[in-house]
């Protein structure tokens, strides 16, 4: 079959890419508003821009006419925190995606423990195998629905223990969770490990 975009409105598409760009990893974010609260919202459109510095990219799209609340919080106050959620946390993540008034916490809501960053003010979910504190670096505004492509710097790195082995992080250990198309989630299948090949190397570390 084929499909043309240009006769499609931007809801259909959005269901269409979501189910072809699967699976997406999630990143979890906590930030905080200029009146204090400490907001919570997943997204999947989600992955790393950069090495050295650590920078991390998300897509913050619109509810209604407005932007969402962690777009005007991380630009607000330039912090943020992104997590990686694993099984166990997969309702909370879901339920973290309800749209609620900027008053309303969805930490608290949720009845989410925290923990304090070491450098930054927002604080970072105690439950998370992974979270990374983040400092606003860049925001760029795409299609005609101007979603932010919002990019970070990674100040600090927590990790569980026993995540990392010889630098490397423990993918089975991680369990991660995956978002593909509708409310559905994705967990780690099969992993197949091929034979390492050549690449130049990309630093001197």
């Amino acid at each position: 079959m084929r499909i043309d975009p240009t006769e499609l409105g931007a809801e259909r598409i959005y269901r269409l890419m979501t189910g072809i760009v699967v699976p997406r990893p999630i990143a979890w974010v906590t930030s905080l508003s200029r009146a204090g609260v400490l907001n919570l919202a997943p997204f999947s459109a989600f992955t790393f821009v950069s090495q050295k510095p650590p920078m991390l990219a998300i897509s913050v799209g619109r509810k209604g006419a407005d932007y969402k609340d962690t777009a005007h919080n991380i630009l607000d106050t330039e912090e943020y925190v992104i997590h990686i959620a694993d099984t166990p946390l997969m309702s909370a993540v879901h339920d973290s995606s309800v749209e609620h008034p900027p008053e309303i916490s969805e930490v608290e809501h949720l009845g989410l423990e925290t923990l304090p960053c070491e450098r930054i003010k927002v604080s970072r979910l105690a439950a998370a195998p992974v979270a990374m504190e983040c400092v606003f670096r860049q925001c760029l505004e795409f299609g005609d629905a101007r979603s932010r492509l919002i990019v970070g710097e990674v100040v600090m790195f927590h990790l569980r223990d026993g995540l990392v082995n010889d630098g490397k992080v423990e993918t089975r250990a991680l369990d991660p969770i995956a978002r593909i198309g509708g409310p559905r989630y994705a967990r780690l299948g099969e992993i197949v490990t091929l034979n390492t090949v050549f690449q130049t190397p990309k630093s001197k570390d």
